[in-house]
């Protein structure tokens, strides 16, 4: 078979190991030109080079190999770079992920604790529309602005006044483990009427120790480390769900840096 190589020959042209040739055309990704059917040998074209230098440079930007199977296969240029671009875009979230978590813990190194302002205050019973559900802490953060979301529509919908800071009410199961009961709420007035997921209720009455906390939940544990401390030093703890109240939050801006959020623990107050 003119201008072909071994297996051999065309790793070391396409600086792709032999073990990962064989995995390549194992899963579809990259056919040897030709396989022996008495030795199962295998042997690459010159015309192959480029598709393994575009699968290398795929798999670098960690493409998954039915995404590069399915680019490869792609019928047009058009459709080829749409599948690019989403690769491009998830990559890009992923980077701004890291980068997030990279300063968090800079901030966390370089930076000595600021004492924490921490306030006392009583929350008191109140009428409310809200969404309640069992929810795996890796979704509660896209689950809480869908929530929030669905039930400003309703609440407009049905002609009722928000009477107060849009809130959050978190089992200790979702932080114990990774999934509990989600409650998100509208204080508003007049009983709504109930609608999909929306339904009536009465947000008891809590008294809190509170600290509010800027910016995006990336690093919102922060805020909840500092608020547990003083908790433990200072205040006598009950059990009972921990709560958050979305003073900025994702109806105000889509702009996460600007969102402030006070976070409320448990406690019984004492002189």
């Amino acid at each position: 078979m003119p201008g072909s190589f071994t297996i051999g020959e065309f790793s070391r042209a396409t600086h792709l190991t032999v073990k990962t040739l064989r995995h390549y055309h194992e899963t579809k990704v990259l056919h040897p030109a030709l396989v022996d059917p008495l030795t199962g040998y295998r042997r690459y074209t010159t015309e192959q080079i480029p598709v393994a230098q575009i699968v290398k440079r795929f798999r670098d930007l960690d493409m998954p190999l039915d995404e590069i199977r399915t680019l490869l296969s792609a019928p047009d240029v058009r459709t080829r770079n749409k599948f690019i671009a989403a690769h491009l875009k998830h990559l890009e979230y992923e980077l701004a992920k890291t980068q997030g978590a990279v300063a968090s813990l800079r901030n966390l190194l370089e930076r000595p604790a600021s004492p924490a302002d921490i306030g006392r205050r009583k929350a008191d019973p109140t009428d409310a529309a809200a969404i309640s559900e069992t929810v795996a802490v890796k979704d509660l953060l896209s689950w809480y602005q869908g929530a929030l979301g669905e039930l400003s529509a309703v609440v407009a919908a049905q002609h009722k006044t928000a009477t107060g800071t849009p809130g959050g009410i978190f089992s200790n199961a979702i932080f114990s483990h990774a999934r509990g009961e989600a409650t998100v709420f509208v204080p508003c007035k007049g009983a709504v009427r109930a609608v999909g997921r929306v339904v009536p209720r009465v947000i008891p009455g809590v008294e809190l120790a509170t600290i509010v906390h800027d910016g995006s939940h990336a690093n919102i544990d922060l805020a909840y480390g500092k608020l547990a401390t003083y908790v433990t030093r200072h205040a006598l703890a009950v059990d009972g769900p921990l709560r958050e109240y979305y003073l900025v939050g994702s109806l105000d801006t889509p702009d996460q840096s600007k969102w402030r959020t006070e976070i409320g623990w448990p406690i019984f107050q004492t002189g």
